[in-house]
């Protein structure tokens, strides 16, 4: 079903949201991009003269309740954004009473799914690899149709729109596609622009094509990276990753971060950047440190001779010049990581010289689509929203989608 065909008018809908968005230490909400982005799909539901429940988890809390975790510190921002006075249901899996009392029009927030195991199916105490834990996994798999079956009870139609957990087989993400048909459940507006954006990406490529590839370790990314190698004209790999390289040529990294059982790997990329004609851009200098903090002694060497006792935290001028070629003349962009430690001031140069090079280019007519929490959170933290294509909301589901993986979010509506 299209959410764009559906009426909610006299149903409730229960809406998979993400609202998995940062706190600071008093509770208070210091980035609603994800909020803002679930708006359409929510409001439409209460346009159309539905009851809406939400439902979304925020951290790791592993099947236990967090306090600090609690979604009732949210209600303020989502209630504020919506429109609406968002009622709260203190637990997720026993919300019963406040569902019966909610009138078309309404909203209702259910509290952290994480807060119970059968959210995410991962037995809890025991240890992976035993036969207990074989024994425990069967049983949590009915608990989690269970806890599914639960959420699903509540409404009339389901809605899944958090690209941020497609890649998750959880219960209100897939599982609880099965207690609806296929005319009561949909993806949201935002589901449908994030799978757009990655099918412009991956199957409308006009070129150059160039992928923006950051973080700090090679292996998080490595899936991504080859199944990259075989699409773009350019890469660029930056931040942290950028010294195992560095080290697996030859050079001398100080102190700087390194996975040393990954330098065949980075040879390797190396080898098939070659292979299939891709302009592989690393940097060739740094800013480096004396130490990890914003005030540090810092000093611009070649990324092969930092000086013992010294890191790399940020790019260098030649580095950010190269990187800029590479956006610059390019019609289809990805970026996905920082290339330096951008949450420090000191050291926002290169992720600002990569931000400004995408601006360019999507000004010139490129397709720029920023995706994973600390690009998104840069391009935020630079007030450059508005100067690029897409801001996507997820970070391992982009990353999964873009290496070619079939998303269980989306699988579970489309089939």
């Amino acid at each position: 079903m299209n959410i764009d065909q559906f009426n909610f008018a006299g149903k409730k809908a229960i809406v998979r949201v993400d609202f998995n968005v940062p706190l600071d230490e008093n509770g208070n909400v210091t980035d609603e991009t994800r909020i803002k982005g679930a708006l359409p799909t929510l409001k439409k539901v209460l346009a159309d003269g539905g009851a809406l429940i939400m439902m979304s988890h925020m951290g790791k809390p592993k099947g236990k309740v967090k306090k600090e975790l609690s979604l009732s510190q949210i209600v303020k921002n989502v209630s504020a954004n919506l429109g609406v006075e968002v009622k709260f249901a203190a637990d997720c899996a026993n919300a019963d009473a406040e569902v019966a009392e909610l009138k078309p029009g309404e909203a209702l927030l259910l509290e952290n799914l994480r807060f119970y195991p059968e959210e995410e199916g991962k037995p809890v105490g025991v240890e992976k690899g035993t036969p207990e834990f074989d024994e425990a996994k069967k049983e949590m798999k009915g608990r989690q149709k269970d806890f599914a079956k639960k959420l699903a009870s509540y409404a009339d139609c389901y809605v899944m729109d958090a690209f941020g957990t497609a890649h998750r087989k959880h219960a209100s993400t897939a599982v609880i596609a099965d207690y609806f048909d296929a005319d009561n459940k949909m993806l949201g507006y935002l589901m449908e622009k994030e799978v757009t954006a990655v099918d412009n990406v991956l199957s409308n490529i006009k070129r150059p094509f160039t992928a923006i590839m950051g973080g700090s370790k090679v292996s998080t990314k490595i899936g991504i990276i080859e199944n990259l190698l075989g699409k773009v004209d350019n890469l660029i790999l930056c931040g942290g990753m950028t010294y195992t390289f560095s080290k697996a040529l030859g050079g001398e990294i100080g102190k700087s971060i390194c996975e040393n059982d990954k330098l065949d790997v980075a040879l390797e990329v190396i080898k098939k950047a070659k292979e299939n004609n891709v302009n592989l851009v690393l940097g060739t200098d740094c800013i480096a440190a004396d130490d990890f903090k914003n005030d540090a002694n810092t000093q611009i060497c070649p990324v092969n001779a930092i000086p013992e006792g010294w890191e790399g935290l940020d790019a260098g001028p030649e580095t950010r010049k190269a990187f800029a070629a590479a956006i610059e003349d390019a019609k289809t962009i990805l970026w996905n990581g920082p290339a330096g430690v951008f949450e420090f001031d000191n050291f926002i140069g290169g992720s600002k010289a990569i931000a400004d090079a995408i601006a360019k280019a999507t000004a010139n007519g490129a397709f720029s689509l920023i995706g994973g929490g600390d690009s998104v959170a840069c391009i935020n933290k630079f007030g450059m929203a508005d100067q690029v294509s897409y801001i996507s909301t997820g970070g391992g589901a982009l990353l999964e989608a873009i290496e070619g993986k079939v998303l269980p979010g989306i699988a579970a509506i489309k089939g």
